[in-house]
């Protein structure tokens, strides 16, 4: 069970003046930064690489590392509060600030959640629904496992993956060799890896949801997910699916969130099964990419909630005005001119399609599959605003 904050911590507000910290520089942190300033307060970044979206939005970039605990508690005296934006970070390093300073959520939710072995045995110990599964740790015990779970099935390494990577389906027996030398053999030797049953599923969706201080949850309508190669492509709200299915994925969100004690906002992503079940599939100890319609769907963006619940102020309303959707930008839409250099995507016809939005993060070079920004749409329903985002970034694509 994940540390609760110390009842002897500083429960009252931290109100616009204060300093937010942000553990990690990535376009998460960018656009928590901006609603953080808009409400008043400083905002310091924490990077490994001075080259960060981030920067170009806070107070002030620290560069260093992740793994310098000197480092770290040196920044974390700056900040009143420190909450992180991705979670591939050492455990140890939200620990060396917490030594200095609030962190939020706590440092044993990213700890529990970085790893797949330990997030699903968090699942099983609080009775939530999510796919079969084996540890496995060597070759053996990966056959062992196909034997048990049967094929097809996915073999995931245990820690640092994310948008598809360190993870492989197993189809066939002939199967089980490839993947274990492709996922589980590292270069300083086997990696600890999780293998899941195949779920035939319907759909992917993900519920955003917020926690305060004081235990109070609120989640924003539950978001449908398409991917491509194993990265988010659209996400739209409303979703589509009986209120049953909705209300069993909201009500399995705030649980999460209760039991990981969590103050701030996290992402629980679930499969959705032909029969109608709500499964867990990963959880995400942050804001999340499917979030970011949040900004021009609903009275508050999960970025403003996220500033809300680590600073311990009401939190805000999750109502949505429009159905909304929103389109990942990946580098491969700027393509290339002749000479081989990287070509603008063409944003005057994107923007010419009524009701989108262009949201650009910075970053400084495209590349296949990095994502570079994202298009929302919001129109009269949910359909609509899918074909208006989609239609925007085929207009804009140079590929």
């Amino acid at each position: 069970m994940p540390a609760a904050e110390s009842p002897s911590a500083d429960a009252r507000p931290i109100l616009p003046g204060a300093t937010l910290g942000i553990l990690g520089g990535g376009q998460l942190g960018s656009m928590f930064a901006m609603a953080a300033r808009r409400m008043g307060y400083r905002v310091e970044a924490i990077s490994d690489v001075a080259d960060c979206p981030a920067a170009r939005h806070c107070d002030h970039l620290h560069v260093g590392s992740y793994d310098d605990p000197d480092f770290l508690t040196r920044v974390g005296r700056r900040l009143d509060v420190v909450t992180f934006e991705f979670e591939n970070v050492p455990a140890a390093a939200a620990e060396s600030l917490a030594a200095v300073a609030a962190v939020r959520p706590h440092p044993q939710v990213l700890f529990t959640t970085q790893d797949r072995g330990r997030e699903k045995a968090f699942l099983v110990e609080h009775g939530f629904p999510c796919a079969p599964h084996r540890l496995v740790r060597s070759r053996d015990e990966l056959i062992a496992a196909v034997g048990e779970l049967g094929l097809p099935a996915v073999l995931k390494t245990a820690a640092f993956g994310y948008d598809g990577k360190g993870q492989i389906k197993l189809t066939v027996a002939d199967d089980v060799d490839r993947a274990w030398t492709a996922v589980g053999e590292g270069p300083a030797g086997p990696r600890e890896c999780v293998l899941e049953g195949w779920i035939d599923f319907e759909c992917e969706i993900s519920v955003v949801a917020a926690r305060s201080l004081d235990g109070s949850s609120r989640a924003f309508a539950p978001s449908h997910n398409s991917h491509a190669n194993h990265i988010l492509d659209v996400s739209s709200v409303p979703c589509g699916l009986p209120d049953r299915v909705l209300a069993d994925a909201t009500k399995n969100a705030e649980r999460v969130l209760s039991a990981l004690r969590v103050v701030g906002v996290a992402c629980v992503e679930f499969f959705v099964t032909r029969d109608g079940r709500v499964l867990v599939n990963e959880i995400a100890p942050r804001t999340h990419n499917s979030g970011h319609l949040t900004i021009e769907a609903c009275e508050t963006s999960q970025f403003e909630q996220q500033v809300r619940a680590i600073c311990g102020l009401p939190l805000g309303s999750t109502h949505q005005d429009t159905p909304s959707a929103m389109a990942n930008l990946l580098g491969d839409c700027w393509g290339n001119d002749p000479a081989g250099a990287p070509r603008e995507p063409d944003w005057a016809a994107a923007l010419a399609v009524p009701g989108v939005r262009l949201h650009l993060y910075g970053k400084s070079a495209p590349r296949t599959g990095r994502k570079m920004g994202h298009l929302t749409a919001t129109a009269a329903t949910t359909a609509e605003a899918i074909e208006r985002v989609t239609k925007a970034r085929r207009l804009a694509s140079r590929a």
